[in-house]
């Protein structure tokens, strides 16, 4: 689906303004919540000028009464330019994630929806930092591509590329990151968005249950399990 079918199919009565790649609207939900719409959009990647642009506008959006936050993910992956790097590029995106976060935090619920792709540390500070994360046909997600993952390991990528075949940590793609629990879901193109977004908010958010998803699905066997013991242990601690 493209851009605009999406923003068709979710709500065809909006109010969106495109700020270059990025992408800023709202709406008014059947059920009167009001729908913030923030896009990341058209493959471009995220520096330091986007993460800002887009944390600002979630933090205005904090302040609100509580509604719901859909943030369109479409992008390559952070801006590695030598500009953006010695800026601090990883401090504009843990900003944006913390942002989410707090508006989470404060009452909102934060949807991903990826219907293109995302990678690395844009990625992780727009789609996972929602509370839920959703996907289309053709999404293609990646935390970490084989080659940049055997640079950083040391490992060959033949041994990689060989764990991948039965291990979705080790694989990107819409399905591995679906099977891990990162993905709450897969939306189809066939029926209406608005629809299936309402059966998300159906279900009210509570805990990151990404761990216990992964675990059901067999794709992460031993996150919820030592997630859990982290915190019965930090609880003990007092």
């Amino acid at each position: 689906m493209t851009l605009a079918d999406i923003l068709a199919s979710l709500m065809p009565a909006r109010d969106v303004v495109n700020d270059g790649p990025l992408l800023f609207g709202s709406a008014v939900l059947p059920n009167g919540l009001a729908l913030h719409i923030v896009g990341a959009t058209q493959g471009a990647p995220i520096g330091v000028d986007e993460a800002l642009r887009l944390s600002g506008h979630v933090l205005d959006l904090a302040r609100q009464e509580p509604g719901v936050i859909l943030f369109l993910v479409d992008t390559s992956s952070q801006r590695m330019s030598r500009r953006d790097e010695l800026l601090g590029l990883n401090e504009y995106l843990a900003h944006l994630a913390k942002s989410l976060l707090l508006a989470h935090a404060r009452g909102h619920r934060t949807i991903g929806l990826l219907y293109g792709g995302s990678a690395a540390g844009a990625f992780i500070a727009t789609a996972l930092a929602c509370d839920t994360l959703v996907a289309l046909p053709g999404a293609r997600p990646e935390v970490m591509d084989l080659p940049s993952m055997a640079r950083v390991t040391k490992l060959p990528i033949e041994v990689l590329q060989d764990k991948a075949k039965s291990t979705p940590v080790f694989a990107p793609g819409l399905d591995n990151l679906a099977q891990m629990g990162a993905i709450a879901a897969t939306w189809d193109p066939d029926r209406p968005l608005m629809e299936q977004l309402l059966q998300v908010l159906a279900t009210p958010a509570g805990a990151d249950d990404r761990g216990a998803l992964g675990e059901a699905r067999h794709g992460r066997l031993k996150a919820a399990a030592l997630a859990g013991q982290v915190v019965q242990a930090l609880v003990a601690a007092g």
